[in-house]
């Protein structure tokens, strides 16, 4: 876990440093189980497909699971997804990407062996912006449950110290899910977090993190940005954000944060599997759900 400014308490339960379960694979040469394939367009936006394997044969990979079922379209030597079920890019700059429990795949899909419990998410979108987004939301709760390549990783949860609220339900979040230990989650509002290397990443633009928002710089608001990485709309008091970035290829960070306390807040209410399906980011307002990036005026 990358270190944070002073003033952070660890929460409890879930937030001693966790030994890694290091060569301990959850995949089996014999087979293994319950895979889900998720297929979607346009940042989640639009449903291509989803189904889920109860049992994958052995040394399965991910290009032979989305073979299986669905009709897909090779080039560049079969190595390259071209389409999927006739869906397929209109642009130069709009192709298939391919996540693994909410992180991004290091190598093709040929080569990613399938493990227990993996969801494999299929998504076509527009890369102007950047090409590469590290780290997504939307297969909450993994990476927490299965982490990657059939290994949990080791993890902190970390909160500032006037977020009380939104830490324990952080925490009561990932309990009730049979999270024994999690990933990096951090928890606060923008002022408190910002001088983290994770949360600089996101004033940088999607360029950098792979998020399509980013805070004013003192964290009284919040841009909301389309997938060209063109501002679409700014939100202030009360706006939340939850997000997962990582600096290059490995374990991400996830952030749970805010413009103030209410945004934290209600950042920390949509840490849920139903609020987060299928979203490369969220945005909050009180009630209000805004996945990232936007699309056109809102």
């Amino acid at each position: 876990m990358r270190r944070l400014p002073s003033g952070f308490l660890a929460a409890s339960a879930i937030a001693s440093v966790a030994i890694a379960l290091a060569g301990c694979g959850l995949g089996a040469g014999r087979g293994t189980s319950d895979v889900t394939v998720t297929v979607t367009r346009d940042f989640g936006a639009r449903s291509v497909g989803q189904l889920t394997e109860p049992r994958v044969p052995g040394s399965e990979t991910v290009m032979r699971v989305l073979e299986r079922h669905f009709n897909v379209g090779l080039r560049y030597g079969g190595g390259f997804v071209e389409s999927i079920d006739g869906v397929s890019g209109s642009a130069a700059r709009r192709d298939w990407f391919y996540y693994v429990n909410g992180i991004e795949a290091p190598k093709g899909a040929a080569g990613t062996t399938v493990h227990r419990g993996d969801r494999i998410w299929w998504d076509l979108h527009d890369w102007a912006a950047t090409n590469s987004v590290p780290a997504v939301v939307g297969s909450f709760p993994e990476p927490f449950l299965h982490g990657t390549g059939g290994k949990r990783f080791p993890t902190v949860l970390q909160c500032a110290s006037d977020v009380g609220a939104a830490c324990k339900h952080v925490s009561g979040e990932l309990s009730a899910l049979g999270v024994p230990d999690s990933l990096g989650v951090v928890v606060g509002t923008w002022s408190d977090i910002r001088a983290a290397i994770v949360a600089s990443l996101l004033q940088q633009g999607p360029g950098a993190s792979g998020v399509y928002a980013r805070f004013s710089p003192q964290g009284r608001s919040l841009t909301l940005l389309d997938p060209g990485g063109r501002v679409v709309r700014t939100i202030g008091s009360g706006a939340g954000l939850v997000a997962a970035t990582a600096q290059g290829p490995g374990v991400p960070t996830w952030l749970v944060t805010g413009t103030d306390v209410a945004g934290v807040d209600a950042a920390a209410a949509a840490l849920t599997p139903g609020a987060l399906r299928n979203h490369f980011a969220l945005a909050v307002q009180g009630p209000i759900r805004l996945p990232l990036p936007l699309r056109g005026a809102s």
